[in-house]
């Protein structure tokens, strides 16, 4: 099962990486990390839908995004 890590902490919150994701699984938080930005994340319950395409990475401006298959 692909892995998808978020590093919340350097997320900015553009969501870049939500309008790419095909299967529609990452969404904003709804905590606020350090930088007071609503980072990305995978929505409970929807991990398992992921086909690890790596959209949401390669999009990402920050490089917050790693995709484990």
């Amino acid at each position: 099962m692909p892995k998808v890590t978020f590093r919340e902490e350097r997320c900015k919150g553009c969501g870049h990486c939500i309008n790419a994701c095909p299967k529609k699984i990452i969404d904003f938080s709804s905590k606020l990390n350090s930088k007071g930005y609503h980072p990305a994340a995978i929505i409970k319950d929807k991990a398992k839908e992921c086909i690890a395409c790596a959209s949401c990475a390669r999009i990402c401006p920050d490089c917050v995004i790693t995709v484990e298959k």
